[in-house]
Protein backbone atom coordinates (compact mmCIF):
# COMPACT_ATOMS: atom_id res chain seq x y z
CA UNK A 1 0.00 0.00 0.00
CA UNK A 2 1.43 3.36 -1.03
CA UNK A 3 1.49 6.14 1.55
CA UNK A 4 1.49 9.93 1.52
CA UNK A 5 2.30 12.59 4.10
CA UNK A 6 -0.58 14.58 5.54
CA UNK A 7 0.15 18.25 4.94
CA UNK A 8 3.41 19.37 6.49
CA UNK A 9 2.94 17.05 9.46
CA UNK A 10 4.73 13.86 10.47
CA UNK A 11 1.58 11.82 9.83
CA UNK A 12 2.07 9.33 6.99
CA UNK A 13 -1.21 7.81 5.85
CA UNK A 14 -2.11 5.00 3.49
CA UNK A 15 -3.62 6.12 0.18
CA UNK A 16 -6.73 4.18 1.19
CA UNK A 17 -8.33 5.07 4.50
CA UNK A 18 -11.08 3.09 6.21
CA UNK A 19 -14.22 5.14 6.79
CA UNK A 20 -15.65 3.62 9.94
CA UNK A 21 -19.22 4.93 9.71
CA UNK A 22 -20.38 1.89 7.73
CA UNK A 23 -18.86 -0.73 10.07
CA UNK A 24 -22.17 -1.35 11.81
CA UNK A 25 -22.67 -2.32 15.45
CA UNK A 26 -21.51 -5.95 15.42
CA UNK A 27 -18.17 -5.82 17.25
CA UNK A 28 -16.85 -9.11 15.86
CA UNK A 29 -17.72 -8.18 12.27
CA UNK A 30 -16.26 -4.70 12.66
CA UNK A 31 -13.05 -6.14 14.06
CA UNK A 32 -12.73 -8.57 11.15
CA UNK A 33 -13.15 -5.73 8.63
CA UNK A 34 -10.51 -3.68 10.43
CA UNK A 35 -8.21 -6.74 10.50
CA UNK A 36 -8.61 -7.17 6.75
CA UNK A 37 -7.92 -3.48 6.10
CA UNK A 38 -4.72 -3.58 8.15
CA UNK A 39 -3.70 -6.80 6.39
CA UNK A 40 -3.87 -4.94 3.07
CA UNK A 41 -1.73 -2.07 4.35
CA UNK A 42 -4.39 0.41 5.43
CA UNK A 43 -3.08 2.34 8.42
CA UNK A 44 -5.61 5.19 8.48
CA UNK A 45 -8.98 4.84 10.22
CA UNK A 46 -11.48 7.70 10.26
CA UNK A 47 -14.41 7.90 12.65
CA UNK A 48 -16.39 10.57 14.56
CA UNK A 49 -17.91 10.84 18.00
CA UNK A 50 -21.34 11.30 16.39
CA UNK A 51 -21.30 7.96 14.54
CA UNK A 52 -23.84 5.79 16.39
CA UNK A 53 -23.59 8.27 19.25
CA UNK A 54 -20.14 7.13 20.35
CA UNK A 55 -20.63 3.39 19.74
CA UNK A 56 -18.48 3.50 16.61
CA UNK A 57 -15.53 4.87 18.55
CA UNK A 58 -16.04 2.16 21.19
CA UNK A 59 -15.96 -0.57 18.52
CA UNK A 60 -12.75 0.81 17.07
CA UNK A 61 -11.18 1.23 20.50
CA UNK A 62 -11.67 -2.46 21.25
CA UNK A 63 -10.52 -3.59 17.81
CA UNK A 64 -7.24 -1.64 17.76
CA UNK A 65 -6.24 -1.66 21.43
CA UNK A 66 -3.31 -4.04 20.90
CA UNK A 67 -1.98 -2.35 17.74
CA UNK A 68 -2.64 1.32 18.40
CA UNK A 69 0.90 2.34 17.46
CA UNK A 70 0.44 0.96 13.94
CA UNK A 71 -2.57 3.16 13.17
CA UNK A 72 -3.20 6.76 12.23
CA UNK A 73 -6.45 7.33 14.09
CA UNK A 74 -8.72 10.19 13.12
CA UNK A 75 -11.95 11.27 14.75
CA UNK A 76 -14.15 14.35 14.76
CA UNK A 77 -15.97 16.67 17.16
CA UNK A 78 -18.37 19.60 17.12
CA UNK A 79 -21.73 17.84 17.41
CA UNK A 80 -22.89 17.82 21.02
CA UNK A 81 -25.16 14.95 22.06
CA UNK A 82 -26.21 13.15 25.19
CA UNK A 83 -26.38 9.40 25.60
CA UNK A 84 -29.97 8.20 25.62
CA UNK A 85 -31.33 11.33 23.97
CA UNK A 86 -32.20 11.73 20.32
CA UNK A 87 -30.60 14.37 18.13
CA UNK A 88 -27.60 16.62 18.59
CA UNK A 89 -26.61 20.28 18.48
CA UNK A 90 -23.77 22.00 16.69
CA UNK A 91 -21.28 23.26 19.26
CA UNK A 92 -17.78 24.34 18.14
CA UNK A 93 -17.03 26.04 21.46
CA UNK A 94 -13.73 25.54 23.24
CA UNK A 95 -15.53 24.13 26.27
CA UNK A 96 -17.29 21.47 24.23
CA UNK A 97 -14.24 20.45 22.19
CA UNK A 98 -12.14 20.06 25.32
CA UNK A 99 -14.79 17.79 26.84
CA UNK A 100 -15.49 15.93 23.59
CA UNK A 101 -11.86 14.92 23.18
CA UNK A 102 -11.82 13.42 26.68
CA UNK A 103 -14.93 11.40 25.89
CA UNK A 104 -13.46 10.21 22.57
CA UNK A 105 -10.20 9.17 24.22
CA UNK A 106 -12.11 7.02 26.71
CA UNK A 107 -14.19 5.36 24.01
CA UNK A 108 -11.18 4.82 21.73
CA UNK A 109 -9.11 3.43 24.63
CA UNK A 110 -6.14 5.64 23.78
CA UNK A 111 -4.32 8.60 25.29
CA UNK A 112 -3.88 10.52 22.04
CA UNK A 113 -5.60 11.11 18.70
CA UNK A 114 -3.48 11.44 15.58
CA UNK A 115 -5.86 13.68 13.65
CA UNK A 116 -8.68 15.54 15.37
CA UNK A 117 -11.15 17.19 13.01
CA UNK A 118 -13.90 19.76 13.34
CA UNK A 119 -16.99 17.93 12.06
CA UNK A 120 -18.41 20.72 9.91
CA UNK A 121 -18.40 24.42 10.66
CA UNK A 122 -20.04 27.69 9.65
CA UNK A 123 -18.73 31.20 9.12
CA UNK A 124 -20.79 32.28 12.16
CA UNK A 125 -18.86 29.99 14.51
CA UNK A 126 -16.45 31.46 17.09
CA UNK A 127 -13.62 30.32 14.81
CA UNK A 128 -10.79 31.90 16.82
CA UNK A 129 -12.03 30.11 19.94
CA UNK A 130 -12.33 26.82 18.08
CA UNK A 131 -8.79 27.11 16.75
CA UNK A 132 -7.54 27.96 20.23
CA UNK A 133 -9.09 24.77 21.57
CA UNK A 134 -7.36 22.62 18.95
CA UNK A 135 -4.03 24.40 19.39
CA UNK A 136 -4.10 23.85 23.16
CA UNK A 137 -4.92 20.17 22.73
CA UNK A 138 -1.99 19.87 20.34
CA UNK A 139 0.37 21.56 22.81
CA UNK A 140 -0.82 19.22 25.54
CA UNK A 141 -0.05 16.20 23.34
CA UNK A 142 -3.65 15.01 23.44
CA UNK A 143 -3.83 15.33 19.66
CA UNK A 144 -0.97 15.23 17.18
CA UNK A 145 -2.58 17.34 14.44
CA UNK A 146 -5.95 18.81 13.58
CA UNK A 147 -8.04 19.50 10.51
CA UNK A 148 -11.57 20.28 9.39
CA UNK A 149 -14.24 18.30 7.59
CA UNK A 150 -15.98 20.86 5.39
CA UNK A 151 -16.64 21.83 1.80
CA UNK A 152 -17.93 25.33 2.65
CA UNK A 153 -15.70 27.86 0.85
CA UNK A 154 -15.95 30.63 3.45
CA UNK A 155 -15.10 28.21 6.27
CA UNK A 156 -12.15 26.74 4.39
CA UNK A 157 -10.72 30.20 3.66
CA UNK A 158 -10.90 31.19 7.32
CA UNK A 159 -9.11 28.08 8.56
CA UNK A 160 -6.44 28.34 5.87
CA UNK A 161 -5.82 31.93 6.92
CA UNK A 162 -5.99 31.57 10.70
CA UNK A 163 -5.09 28.03 11.72
CA UNK A 164 -2.42 25.36 11.36
CA UNK A 165 -4.72 22.66 9.99
CA UNK A 166 -2.95 19.90 8.09
CA UNK A 167 -5.99 18.56 6.25
CA UNK A 168 -9.45 19.27 4.93
CA UNK A 169 -11.84 16.36 4.49
CA UNK A 170 -14.08 17.00 1.49
CA UNK A 171 -16.61 15.04 -0.51
CA UNK A 172 -15.03 14.47 -3.90
CA UNK A 173 -15.59 12.14 -6.83
CA UNK A 174 -15.84 12.15 -10.60
CA UNK A 175 -19.49 13.14 -10.27
CA UNK A 176 -18.90 15.72 -7.52
CA UNK A 177 -15.88 17.79 -8.49
CA UNK A 178 -16.83 20.91 -6.50
CA UNK A 179 -13.87 20.51 -4.14
CA UNK A 180 -11.35 20.95 -6.95
CA UNK A 181 -11.85 24.71 -6.90
CA UNK A 182 -9.88 24.81 -3.62
CA UNK A 183 -7.10 22.36 -4.39
CA UNK A 184 -4.65 24.99 -5.60
CA UNK A 185 -5.12 27.14 -2.47
CA UNK A 186 -4.72 24.16 -0.16
CA UNK A 187 -1.67 22.89 -2.01
CA UNK A 188 -0.07 26.33 -1.85
CA UNK A 189 -0.54 26.31 1.92
CA UNK A 190 0.71 22.72 2.28
CA UNK A 191 -2.66 21.46 3.49
CA UNK A 192 -3.75 18.01 2.36
CA UNK A 193 -7.17 16.95 1.15
CA UNK A 194 -8.73 13.76 2.43
CA UNK A 195 -11.57 12.75 0.13
CA UNK A 196 -14.76 10.99 1.14
CA UNK A 197 -17.56 9.62 -1.00
CA UNK A 198 -15.23 8.52 -3.83
CA UNK A 199 -17.70 6.10 -5.41
CA UNK A 200 -20.70 8.41 -4.89
CA UNK A 201 -23.25 6.10 -3.27
CA UNK A 202 -22.17 3.28 -5.59
CA UNK A 203 -22.62 5.20 -8.82
CA UNK A 204 -18.94 4.63 -9.61
CA UNK A 205 -19.02 0.90 -8.99
CA UNK A 206 -20.43 -2.22 -10.62
CA UNK A 207 -23.62 -1.91 -8.61
CA UNK A 208 -26.66 -1.61 -10.94
CA UNK A 209 -27.56 2.05 -11.17
CA UNK A 210 -31.29 1.40 -10.92
CA UNK A 211 -30.74 -0.36 -7.58
CA UNK A 212 -29.63 2.90 -5.93
CA UNK A 213 -33.01 4.25 -4.85
CA UNK A 214 -32.06 7.87 -4.19
CA UNK A 215 -30.24 8.10 -7.52
CA UNK A 216 -33.17 6.56 -9.39
CA UNK A 217 -35.48 9.17 -7.87
CA UNK A 218 -33.40 12.33 -7.97
CA UNK A 219 -30.17 11.73 -9.84
CA UNK A 220 -27.00 12.83 -8.06
CA UNK A 221 -25.62 16.31 -7.53
CA UNK A 222 -25.97 18.12 -10.87
CA UNK A 223 -26.55 14.93 -12.86
CA UNK A 224 -29.87 13.48 -13.91
CA UNK A 225 -30.34 9.73 -13.78
CA UNK A 226 -30.09 9.59 -17.58
CA UNK A 227 -26.80 11.53 -17.53
CA UNK A 228 -25.36 9.18 -14.93
CA UNK A 229 -26.43 6.17 -16.96
CA UNK A 230 -24.74 7.61 -20.06
CA UNK A 231 -21.58 8.46 -18.13
CA UNK A 232 -21.30 4.94 -16.73
CA UNK A 233 -21.61 3.51 -20.22
CA UNK A 234 -18.89 5.87 -21.47
CA UNK A 235 -16.59 4.96 -18.59
CA UNK A 236 -17.06 1.24 -19.16
CA UNK A 237 -16.49 1.57 -22.90
CA UNK A 238 -13.43 3.82 -22.58
CA UNK A 239 -11.65 1.78 -19.90
CA UNK A 240 -12.96 -1.55 -21.19
CA UNK A 241 -11.35 -4.42 -19.27
CA UNK A 242 -8.34 -2.36 -18.15
CA UNK A 243 -9.90 -0.85 -15.04
CA UNK A 244 -12.96 -1.30 -12.86
CA UNK A 245 -15.16 1.71 -12.10
CA UNK A 246 -13.93 1.70 -8.49
CA UNK A 247 -10.34 1.69 -9.79
CA UNK A 248 -11.05 4.73 -11.98
CA UNK A 249 -12.86 6.50 -9.14
CA UNK A 250 -10.06 6.01 -6.60
CA UNK A 251 -7.23 6.78 -8.99
CA UNK A 252 -8.94 9.95 -10.21
CA UNK A 253 -9.07 11.25 -6.64
CA UNK A 254 -5.45 10.31 -5.97
CA UNK A 255 -4.36 12.11 -9.14
CA UNK A 256 -5.57 15.42 -7.73
CA UNK A 257 -3.06 17.59 -5.91
CA UNK A 258 -3.08 17.79 -2.86
CA UNK A 259 -5.09 14.62 -2.10
CA UNK A 260 -3.32 12.47 0.50
CA UNK A 261 -5.84 9.70 1.04
CA UNK A 262 -9.19 8.40 -0.16
CA UNK A 263 -11.55 7.45 2.65
CA UNK A 264 -13.88 4.62 1.70
CA UNK A 265 -16.36 2.82 3.88
CA UNK A 266 -16.69 -0.95 3.97
CA UNK A 267 -19.37 -3.16 5.46
CA UNK A 268 -17.72 -6.44 4.45
CA UNK A 269 -14.33 -8.06 4.01
CA UNK A 270 -15.03 -8.36 0.28
CA UNK A 271 -15.39 -4.58 -0.01
CA UNK A 272 -12.05 -4.08 1.71
CA UNK A 273 -10.38 -6.43 -0.76
CA UNK A 274 -11.97 -4.69 -3.74
CA UNK A 275 -11.01 -1.26 -2.44
CA UNK A 276 -7.43 -2.34 -1.68
CA UNK A 277 -7.03 -3.79 -5.17
CA UNK A 278 -8.37 -0.60 -6.77
CA UNK A 279 -6.19 1.74 -4.73
CA UNK A 280 -3.03 -0.23 -5.55
CA UNK A 281 -3.59 -0.24 -9.31
CA UNK A 282 -1.58 1.84 -11.75
CA UNK A 283 -2.07 5.61 -11.47
CA UNK A 284 -4.07 7.20 -14.28
CA UNK A 285 -2.14 8.63 -17.22
CA UNK A 286 -2.38 12.32 -18.07
CA UNK A 287 -4.45 11.33 -21.11
CA UNK A 288 -6.89 9.35 -18.96
CA UNK A 289 -7.24 12.22 -16.51
CA UNK A 290 -7.87 14.66 -19.34
CA UNK A 291 -10.54 12.39 -20.80
CA UNK A 292 -12.27 12.06 -17.44
CA UNK A 293 -12.34 15.81 -16.90
CA UNK A 294 -13.77 16.36 -20.37
CA UNK A 295 -16.60 13.90 -19.75
CA UNK A 296 -17.61 15.06 -16.26
CA UNK A 297 -18.86 18.34 -14.82
CA UNK A 298 -16.54 20.74 -13.00
CA UNK A 299 -19.19 22.29 -10.75
CA UNK A 300 -18.50 24.68 -7.86
CA UNK A 301 -20.03 24.94 -4.42
CA UNK A 302 -22.43 27.86 -4.85
CA UNK A 303 -23.45 28.42 -1.23
CA UNK A 304 -21.48 29.70 1.77
CA UNK A 305 -19.11 31.80 -0.27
Amino acid sequence: MRTRKLGNSDLVVSELGLGAMSLGKDAQKASSIIDEALHHGVNYIDTADLYDMGENEELIGKAISKRRKDIILATKAGNRFEQGKEGWEWDPSKKHIQQAVKDSLLRLKTDYIDLYQLHGGTIDDPIDETIEAFEELKQEGVIREYGISSIRPNVIREYVKKSSIVSVMMQHSLVDRRAEEWFELLDKNKISVVTRGPIAKGILSDRPLDSIQSVSDKGYMNYTYAELDTLRQQLNEHFSQKRSLVDVAFQYNLAQTPVASVIAGASSIEQIRENAQAIQSQPLSSEEISWLKQHTKADVYEQHR
